[in-house]
């Protein structure tokens, strides 16, 4: 369940202004195992001064959160410079049950320089791939990753990220433009398909993770906020061994 929440936070937040020198949304997502409401999220960003924060909630709703309560809050913050982001610190707090484990990230220039992880993992198996020190470089925090510039193609590259645990790449390729209707946004948008490439911190063999490597039919649909030169995910389809999951905008740019 771990895993489908960052796949799921790596597709969440963007922004809007309020006035020269702040800048404050509000998002919301629904998340559905085919038509079945499994969670919700909520973003807020702060933007002031050349720093920005963006808060996130998630929560298990319907079926899902009948079987087990699962919930998790995120924090990112760090610099805005020129209308990009610059993370220097994540942090994620995630119950599942009774369990709660909370995951701190430091960035430094795109280089994830402190990890830590209350309580410490347990002692991981032999097919465990370790993340070594070349994959914390030119890295991205999962909540900020898919907010992108509208300098050059947005779904032509690579972005890789790291949330405390697991390195992972997403390819981006072009894919089509469409008019998108999610009831929280209506409009055109920019559709990337995505390709998952996991890197190190998970166990090789896991079937979630072998699924996900060998589909090429995720998609997100990136739509551009009403100021700031930044795109920002509205819609996304990623097929699981479960069903297919829906992440779509119930509020954007608000």
């Amino acid at each position: 369940m771990r895993l489908r929440l960052l796949v799921a936070a790596l597709f969440l937040s963007q922004y809007q202004p309020l006035q020269a020198t702040e800048i404050r949304s509000q998002s919301s997502y629904s998340v559905a195992l085919g038509v079945l409401p499994i969670a919700k999220l909520s973003f807020e960003t702060r933007i002031k001064d050349g720093r920005y924060e963006i808060d996130g909630q998630f929560q298990a709703v319907g079926l899902a959160d009948m079987v087990r309560d699962i919930s998790a809050k995120s924090r990112v913050s760090g610099r805005h410079v020129n209308g990009t982001l610059a993370a220097e610190r994540y942090e994620l707090l995630y119950r599942n049950g009774r369990k709660e484990s909370t995951y701190e990230v430091a960035f430094r220039d795109g280089v994830a320089v402190s990890t830590t992880v209350t309580p410490p993992p347990k002692p991981r198996p032999e097919s465990w791939v370790p993340v070594t020190e070349a994959d914390l470089k030119g890295v991205l925090d999962p909540i900020g990753a898919l907010l992108i510039s509208d300098q050059g193609d947005i779904c032509r590259r690579t972005i890789a990220i790291y949330d405390g645990e697991s390195r992972i790449d997403l390819v981006l390729s072009p894919k089509n433009q469409r008019s998108q209707n999610t009831g929280g946004f209506k409009g055109d948008v920019t559709v990337c398909g995505v390709r998952y490439v996991p890197r190190s911190g998970y166990r090789q063999g896991r079937k979630d993770i072998e699924y996900l490597k060998s589909i090429d039919d995720i998609e997100i649909a990136f739509a551009r906020t009403a100021q700031l030169q930044l795109y920002a995910p509205v819609y996304a389809r990623i097929p699981t061994r479960y069903g297919t999951v829906f992440i779509s905008a119930t509020r954007f740019d608000g």
